[in-house]
């Protein structure tokens, strides 16, 4: 049973369960214990599995270790400690687990010198960087901690020496859980708790530690597995949080984009200035590296205290940048999202986030980092530039204040991540089906794995597809379908397993050439993968429109005349996540009603915390809109104009990117199979615009209405995503992880672009093997249910079908100003955004005047 622990226990209560040694110690430092450890320790001492969610610097590290390192101390007393594996602590940050080795050794020395005790406890970290020579020396003298990540846990389970000083764990602890539970990691590091558990004679406790997440239910559910206890301690409404929407600027449309520019810059310098010390959150690593270049070069007062950080950076920059932030040496560093997780970057008593963070949870959880301890405020300033972020921002702050959070969706059933632990399994010895189902049926994310998935998947790892072998994929297991047993096939498994485990895509840039084979550039995979036959883009100043691909080139020809119809950002922007769209489509509504009928001014100043200026700001966005209509979370409009040759049918979908993404893929399926012609589109976190040449015809209210039909929704996507290139990529990456493309064969390493080639070979062939292979099963499955947000896509359409949202079809003249971000979809990103502001102005202008003379 899954419940909120209720009980804070008193100071005398804990300190009673401790030893002296550790009592005296936590007297003389922290004097008290604070919130998390009140409500946890003597739970997690009673052997309770606790899941805890609590602000940085509130103790929740101590409160996890604190049960454990007591009863470690008393033994050591005794001289009784013995050569095993008492703690797992596993996060999915390497930096992490050395903060956390750190911060355990430190007290321990502290303890050790003042008083005598016979045995000394051991803490080691493993990860893929720890020594040959550490890991011998953990094989003979176990580290009584054991650091870890999830892909170094998979592998130590299938460590003979090591595995064995596993199975007398008493504490399991997972770190940012948070960071885990929503993608393939957390899948991994599940099936891998339940095959440590499955050695066991007695449980481990488990003790999950969290920053601001929703729903906590669920969380803790992905924590201990089907069919376990575990109290929740939630302690998140204790932090006071100081947030602010602010804009450099009055006039969001007309300030020429240098002024607006200019005044940026001075807004953050401003800031910087008025704090000791500065955490800037950007949304994607260009503009974090643009930020810190315009920063550093217009105030040299900045130069050797301002740094960048994020994932492409090496690991020493990035350690270094850690370091002299630690030691209050720089006054400001800028972050795409490498340091929202809980590494220890020690006081920052501001955080700013430039344009909206896409999500409620996310902005508590980048807020958060600053006012490091529980009775410190958080401080958080977003700063807008335009009037869709301004009025995202307003709605998400609001969200943020009042503690509603975006609700995260855990995987379920990957069967790629499967397949590894399959082998993994088959490895430590003879398996039946129904023993090894009933294991992995215990990690919450495979609670209802079909058992025809789970055989399909053996009949594949045995081996069993001549088709396959052709193409040297040979069975890992062995597999008797009519005993139902399986096995590992063969010696070679092992290092096959151990150099090939993990679900870290490898992705590489991809090269861009013109048809005449002349080259042009690069992009990033992830940016390479959304593109689509006939989208136009902006590469090095220039426009092309992507023609093919092949392995890791992709083939354009260059289009001058053409606007974009894919941002060159698109691919590392945050998508608006569901649940926040929500929020904004019933702020929409309440908007309508009070244009009606007046007083959107005070209302906005007195619910929302904001100054006049800025809820004049949201107020003319909505009185300009209203000349057309305001779609919201009971309307959804579809507006169709031409522009420049070309014919939009915006539909105003407020449902988050990864929803629109669905609905826009499934609705161009449709138009294309009924009318005969391809349609180009445009997708944002607000809607998405089809696009084609105007002489194609016109398309009646009956066809557009004709698309909001929840029926066959899955099967309309799998046939859009068909010759896509985000199929053919994804598809590479389930291949590798399901061990049908080997990433590393005994030491010798495949390139990314082999793979690919691979990967393009072994789609056609388990096309024609059958259209429910386990690794095509799960492309489509990853990139619909993962990429894409199906699921809440038909949630919306049924909405529609119900009669819950009405559609209104407007033929309109020029855009609507809710649409202009959707035209200008193709202009960069939201610091150098000169392009995007111009075209907005112009089509701002027009507006105007048709209001005038209307």
């Amino acid at each position: 049973m899954i419940k909120f622990a209720t009980r804070a226990y008193a100071d005398d209560e804990i300190y009673s369960i401790l030893t002296p040694e550790i009592r005296e110690w936590f007297r003389s430092k922290y004097k008290k214990f604070t919130p998390p450890q009140r409500y946890a320790i003597m739970e997690i001492h009673n052997g309770n599995n606790i899941l805890i969610s609590s602000p940085t610097g509130s103790g929740k590290t101590f409160a996890a270790f604190m049960a454990a390192i007591n009863e470690l101390l008393t033994l050591a007393k005794k001289g009784e400690l013995e050569d095993k594996i008492y703690v797992l602590y596993v996060s999915p940050l390497k930096a992490l687990n050395n903060d956390i080795e750190r911060n355990l050794k430190e007290p321990l020395k502290e303890i050790y010198e003042k008083y005598k005790i016979k045995e000394k406890i051991r803490i080691g970290v493993r990860t893929g960087d720890t020594t040959q020579q550490e890991r011998q020396r953990q094989t003979r003298k176990p580290p009584h901690i054991l650091i870890t990540t999830p892909e170094s846990l998979s592998i130590i389970l299938n460590a003979p020496s090591i595995s064995k000083k596993l199975r007398e764990i008493k504490w399991v602890i997972v770190d940012e859980i948070h960071a885990l539970a929503d993608n393939k990691r957390g899948l991994h590091l599940s099936l891998s708790l339940e095959r440590l558990v499955s050695n066991m004679e007695k449980e481990p406790i488990r003790i999950g530690l969290s920053a601001t997440i929703a729903p906590m239910k669920e969380i803790a559910k992905f924590l201990v597995g089907v069919g376990r206890d575990c109290k929740i301690v939630d302690v998140n409404f204790l932090k006071q949080i100081d947030l602010k929407v602010v804009s450099p600027v009055n006039d969001l449309i007309y300030t020429p984009a240098g002024e607006l520019s200019n005044a940026l810059y001075n807004l953050l310098y401003k800031l910087i200035k008025e704090h000791r010390t500065t955490l800037i959150f950007t949304n994607t690593r260009s503009a974090t590296e643009r930020v810190v270049f315009h920063l550093k070069s217009r105030f040299k007062d900045l130069d050797g205290k301002i740094e960048a950080h994020h994932g492409s950076l090496s690991r020493e920059v990035r350690l270094s940048v850690e370091e002299r932030l630690k030691k209050g040496e720089l006054k400001c560093v800028v972050s795409s999202t490498s340091l929202e997780l809980g590494i220890d970057i020690g006081y920052i008593d501001l955080v700013i986030l430039l344009g909206s963070p896409k999500s409620v949870t996310r902005a508590l959880q980048r807020i958060g980092r600053s006012g490091h301890f529980l009775h410190e405020v958080s401080k958080g300033r977003i700063i807008v530039l335009d009037r869709d972020d301004l009025i995202e921002c307003v709605v998400l702050a609001r969200e943020a204040l009042n503690g509603r959070l975006d609700r995260v969706t855990i995987p379920k059933n990957a069967l790629d991540v499967l397949a590894q632990h399959v082998v993994g399994m088959a490895i430590e010895k003879k398996w039946r089906v129904t023993e090894a189902l009933n294991i992995i049926r215990k990690a919450y994310p495979y609670e209802n794995l079909p058992k025809k998935d789970f055989i399909k998947l053996l009949h594949y790892l045995a081996g069993e597809y001549e088709e396959l072998e052709d193409r040297k994929i040979y069975g890992k297991i062995w597999f008797d379908a009519k005993d139902e047993m399986f096995g590992r096939r063969g010696k070679m498994v092992r290092p096959i397993y151990y150099l090939n485990v993990g679900t870290i895509p490898d992705e590489v840039a991809v090269k861009v050439y013109t048809l005449a084979n002349r080259y042009v550039g690069k992009v990033e995979e992830p940016f390479a993968e959304r593109l689509k036959k006939g989208d136009i883009f902006v590469l090095a100043g220039n426009t092309y429109e992507f023609m093919k691909s092949k392995g890791m080139k992709i083939y354009v020809e260059p289009r001058p005349d053409m606007a974009p119809t894919i941002p060159s950002w698109f691919s590392e922007q945050l998508p608006l996540s569901f649940d926040l769209a929500m929020q904004i489509g019933k702020f929409r509504r309440k908007m309508e009603e009070l244009i009606k009928e007046g007083g959107v001014i005070d209302y906005l100043i007195k619910n929302y915390g904001i100054d006049e200026k800025t809820a004049m700001a949201i107020h003319s966005y909505f009185e300009e809109q209203s000349h057309f209509s305001i779609p919201n979370d009971r309307c959804v409009v579809v507006e169709i104009f031409e522009k420049e040759g070309y014919r939009y049918i915006i539909f105003h979908t407020l449902v988050g990117r990864r929803a629109n993404d669905a609905l826009a893929r499934i609705f161009a399926y449709r138009l294309t199979k009924k009318f005969k012609f391809n349609v180009r589109l445009a997708i944002t976190d607000n809607g998405f615009a089809i696009i084609y040449p105007w002489w194609k015809g016109e398309i009646d209210d009956k066809s557009i209405e004709a698309l909001f039909n929840a029926n066959k929704m899955e099967e309309d996507l799998k046939k859009a995503l068909a010759n896509t290139e985000i199929l053919k990529r994804r598809f590479r990456h389930v291949a590798t992880r399901s061990l049908m493309i080997l990433k590393n064969y005994l030491g010798h390493e495949m390139s990314v672009s082999r793979q690919q080639k691979n990967a393009s070979m072994l789609f056609k062939v388990v096309n024609e093997i059958d259209p429910d292979f386990p690794a095509l099963k799960e492309t489509y499955r990853e990139i619909m249910e993962d990429s894409m947000d199906i699921k809440n896509a038909k949630k919306y359409m049924k909405k529609i079908e119900e009669g819950k949202i009405k559609i209104e079809i407007l033929r309109t003249a020029l855009p609507s100003p809710f649409s202009f971000n959707i035209v200008a979809i193709g202009a960069t990103d939201v610091v150098l955004m000169e392009d995007r502001k111009e075209l907005i102005k112009e089509l701002h202008k027009e507006v105007m005047r048709m209001i005038k003379n209307a």
